[in-house]
């Protein structure tokens, strides 16, 4: 691959994450290296069951689910920060020794606004990309440098969603 580009896949409808894994499998399928960074995400999700089995597709996430940002203690925020960033040197450790050709920082975008990670690291992560580096961005409200930056936006708006009739979360649906 030859040049690689930024996507931005936002807005308050269901699927981002779900774009974002299939492109990883699309990607892991051409033979693709995909390097997959869940932020504020350590629940247990069955997606995460069926990437296992694909060859050339790594996982990172938080070992501990700390909740949504709303509920979370400020202590909570402080662990969390850490694991982020721990999870973050990893992810880019990979991209450095070439282990990586598409990296997916799922949920960044709540990380970034909240200042749940290291920011100016994500800063230097869009402005100097290694030009073959596939990078895919996740989340509600992307912050103006990741629009800006972006060489593909996709904006998933929700019209109806069954959580609007107090119906959770579903194994093999949401989970």
């Amino acid at each position: 691959m030859n040049q690689g580009l930024i996507h931005v896949y936002c807005g308050d409808g269901k699927g981002k994450t779900t774009a974002a894994i299939g492109l990883a499998i699309r990607a892991a399928g051409s033979g693709m290296k995909v390097v997959l960074l869940q932020f504020l995400k350590g629940r247990v999700v069955s997606e995460l069951e069926s990437l296992k089995l694909i060859p050339g597709i790594t996982v990172i996430r938080n070992h501990k689910d700390l909740g949504f940002y709303n509920t979370m203690s400020p202590q909570d925020k402080k662990d969390i920060t850490v694991y982020h960033n721990e999870n973050l040197r990893k992810a880019l450790d990979m991209v450095k020794r070439d282990s990586c050709d598409l990296l997916i920082l799922d949920e960044i975008m709540a990380a970034y606004k909240y200042e749940l990670v290291d920011c100016p690291l994500i800063d230097d992560l869009i402005l100097n990309k290694k030009k073959e580096l596939e990078l895919v961005l996740t989340g509600r409200d992307p912050a103006p440098l990741f629009l800006e930056k972006a060489d593909y936006v996709s904006e998933i708006k929700k019209v109806k969603h069954p959580y609007d009739k107090n119906i959770t979360a579903r194994k093999g649906i949401e989970l």
